[in-house]
């Protein structure tokens, strides 16, 4: 049986592009970046957070604090899963009380993995809002959660893995299903 190939659904360009569009709304949403503070999901999310600081300083010319969460023992599945949690760093280099926090993932899909993150901000501090901004949405909420900012819709089976692949990683830049 001959091996599929994954399919190619963002590539380089289509990710600068989502980056920058991101980057545009979140300024739009908050009357420019003043107030606000990324902070990237672990794993995926830290490289996306860092890209979008990067734009966002390009258009506005203003750093902004970026910072990694690290979500494992916030998990709803940590009682189930057969292995044990890989716990990551988790760094806000910010007070978040009163500041907008962005919190940034790559592909957002039930959504618990987002309530996960905010209930670890909510232990940081009270900021402001919680924000949200995902490169991928690819649908199959079973939490009630929307993303304020998205790259790109792409709707999928269960089935289907959406794979963000990332120069960070020492990877091509692009977004696969598989």
């Amino acid at each position: 049986m001959p091996k599929v190939l994954p399919k190619v659904l963002l590539d380089k360009k289509d990710l600068d592009r989502s980056i920058t569009r991101m980057s545009h709304e979140i300024i739009e949403k908050n009357r420019g970046i003043g107030s606000i503070c990324l902070v990237g999901i672990q794993r995926g999310g830290v490289h996306i957070a860092r890209r979008l600081a990067r734009k966002l300083f390009e258009i506005e010319g203003t750093d902004i604090p970026v910072g990694t969460l690290d979500i494992a023992l916030y998990r709803d599945d940590i009682n189930v899963r057969k292995e044990q949690p890989v716990i990551r760093r988790t760094e806000v280099p910010c007070e978040i009380n009163n500041r907008r926090v962005v919190l940034v993932d790559d592909v957002l899909f039930t959504g618990r993995s987002i309530r996960a993150a905010m209930d670890a901000v909510m232990d940081l501090g009270r900021p402001a809002a919680i924000q949200l901004a995902v490169l991928v949405d690819r649908g199959h909420r079973e939490l009630p959660i929307k993303a304020d900012f998205v790259g790109k819709n792409i709707p999928t089976s269960r089935e289907e893995t959406v794979i963000v692949q990332l120069e960070e990683d020492l990877l091509e830049d692009r977004v696969v299903i598989a």
